[in-house]
């Protein structure tokens, strides 16, 4: 199965970011994230330096080999094309997606964020692979925190979009099902899974439900 097909079939996106780790290694995270059945994994850190970003990503890559779960490096185009990893989310301040998709090739996976249907049509335009939608809901995830979009981001997306979207932004166990309701097929999550008691057993409990929506 190519990265393109594990892709359209992957239903939980998780972001492991290191402020939300915090003094746990990110190998243990993202170890019994793969062990739990997590199909993707976007690595993000806002404040490391280049050295210790590398390091880390090349753990998380370590621990991937030879599964069938993608690695998605946050913003750091030269760190995934260094490591070959399975792809790269660039945000709406990034890289645009048609130097990325120049940098790292067809094979690749190129993501992006989207807060409005208008930007989420522009990236499959210019050749995402898929895209974040959001925030859906309220996040303190990011420091300068948008406006949440709310549900008919999702619906306009299921309507228009024929690359995989994943929503994205607050979405916990409590408010999935609204999600699910709204029409996605797939979500993407970071503290909810990260800053879970259990990672192991949240990150499941995600997996079920979305596997019988």
């Amino acid at each position: 199965m190519n990265k393109k097909e594990i892709l359209k079939k992957a239903q939980l996106y998780v972001l492991v970011d290191k402020k939300l780790i915090g003094e746990r290694k990110v190998e243990d995270v993202t170890s019994q994230l793969v062990k739990s059945g997590v199909q993707m994994i976007q690595y993000r850190d806002k404040y490391a330096e280049d050295g210790e970003f590398l390091k880390e990503a090349t753990k998380i890559k370590k621990i991937l080999k030879n599964q069938k779960v993608l690695l998605i490096i946050n913003d750091r185009v030269d760190i995934a094309l260094f490591i070959d990893a399975d792809g790269v989310h660039v945000g709406q301040n990034d890289l645009p997606v048609p130097v990325a998709r120049k940098l790292l090739g067809k094979n690749k996976i190129i993501g992006t964020s989207a807060e409005n249907i208008k930007k989420a049509r522009t990236a499959q335009k210019q050749g995402a692979d898929y895209v974040g939608l959001g925030p859906i809901f309220y996040t303190t995830t990011k420091e300068r925190i948008p406006q949440p979009v709310g549900l008919g981001l999702i619906r306009q997306a299921k309507k228009e979009l024929k690359i995989p979207f994943f929503p994205i932004g607050g979405i916990n166990l409590d408010n999935l099902g609204s999600v699910i309701n709204a029409g996605a097929k797939r979500v993407a999550v970071a503290s909810a899974i990260i800053c879970s008691p259990n990672i192991s057993d949240t990150t499941r409990e995600f997996i079920n439900r979305l596997k019988i929506s």
